[in-house]
């Protein structure tokens, strides 16, 4: 082509154009990397899941290490002693679940008997003759779609067993990162050029801090939520102020969601032991819990741990429980947390200076900071 012919085409026309082309490529790669997460989520969100918990037991293997202990008898050491605390956990907990079933069980049936008085004397003013009739036909329904529960059964089976197969391999890989991590890095760096190795060695590093500081940041953040609420329960007399509090611990792993989640069974579990004012108390209690976490402990605790706008992180939970279940939900904010991270090393380290703008320089000066 001639250059008259090329100038035939207007150059925003052409910027417009290679933009274009370049968003595409990003995007049909960014589509074709989560096709592979999702048809090997059965791998990847257990490696994900065993590198949360090397976070917080690698240091305790490295001490050991330090003290001379050889590498397979402190890994070893690590893991039974981590088996041997939940196992304690748990033993404490069931104790509570089972010893207050049978009145958990009698308080939901008169719960739910007032209820059905309430329908009756209430606004909607709904009889005991209907309300037994929407509940056959809710029984009738249930009878008709059998087949499709059944088949949701053997779904759900089926989950179960690929459940077990990811908990034994995050097992397996805790231990084998816990024991050769420096060794499996090492050979990783390898793979790659000589001349980028120190590129990748550093994105490795900041990718690691950034996954360390998101699990013992959020540790600590659940640890003070579930003292708080359980001291809270124990206040009101709730007797299972234990696995509420445990619950509260747990759910904090999930941001936002989490904490909503915990809060509404802690306010609906003391709705049937406690009644009404007590269930308030505690929603009103659960409420300034969660201020108080979000404008002090998050930003103090976590740091720059993970800067992601609570929006990002509603849309990345939404999307890791559609693609991974509970799973997915659970790894999808640090996953998005360390991929920013190893986005903002790219992008302001391996661009030419004259190319970054004012705000690619303050975060590069963020991560000559953290250095």
């Amino acid at each position: 082509m001639s250059t008259n012919e090329n100038h035939l085409v207007p150059l925003p026309l052409k910027r417009t154009g290679l933009w274009s082309a370049y968003l595409l490529l990003t995007l049909a790669g960014f589509l074709a990397l989560l096709y592979l997460i999702v048809r090997l989520k059965i791998i990847f969100i257990p490696v994900f899941v065993a590198l949360l918990i090397t976070t917080l037991l690698a240091p305790l293997a490295a001490y050991l290490r330090n003290r001379g202990w050889r590498p397979l008898l402190a890994t070893w050491a690590v893991i039974l002693g981590s088996f041997v605390l939940v196992a304690g956990i748990v033993a404490v907990l069931i104790p509570q679940f089972t010893g207050q079933f049978d009145e958990m069980k009698t308080r939901a049936t008169e719960g739910f008997d007032d209820v059905v008085k309430w329908l009756g004397e209430g606004p909607l003013s709904i009889s005991e003759q209907e309300l037994d009739r929407y509940l056959d036909q809710v029984t009738q329904r249930i009878q008709e779609n059998s087949d499709q529960i059944t088949g949701g059964i053997v779904t759900s089976l089926s989950v179960t067993f690929e459940f077990i197969a990811g908990i034994l391999l995050v097992f397996v890989l805790v231990f084998f990162f816990l024991k050769d991590g420096n060794e499996i890095w090492e050979w990783f760096k390898r793979q790659v050029a000589r001349n980028n190795r120190d590129h990748i060695d550093e994105m490795g590093r900041r990718a690691w801090s950034t996954l360390t500081g998101y699990v013992r940041g959020t540790a600590v953040v659940a640890l003070v939520d579930a003292i708080l609420i359980g001291v809270a329960l124990l206040m009101v007399g709730n007797p299972l102020w234990i696995p509420l509090a445990v619950i509260t611990f747990f759910g904090a792993f999930f941001p936002i969601v989490g904490a909503v989640a915990a809060g509404a069974i802690a306010a609906l579990v003391t709705l049937v032991t406690n009644g009404i004012s007590d269930a308030l108390i505690i929603t009103g209690v659960i409420v300034l819990i969660q201020q108080i976490e979000g404008d002090v402990l998050q930003p103090v605790v976590m740091g720059k741990a993970v800067r992601l706008h609570p929006i990002v992180i509603l849309i990345v939970l939404t999307a890791g429980a559609i693609l991974g279940g509970i799973a997915g939900a659970f790894v999808s904010v640090p996953a998005t947390a360390v991929a920013s991270t190893v986005g903002n090393y790219l992008k302001t380290q391996l661009r030419p200076e004259e190319d970054l703008t004012e705000d690619d320089r303050e975060a590069a000066a963020v991560i000559e900071e953290e250095r």
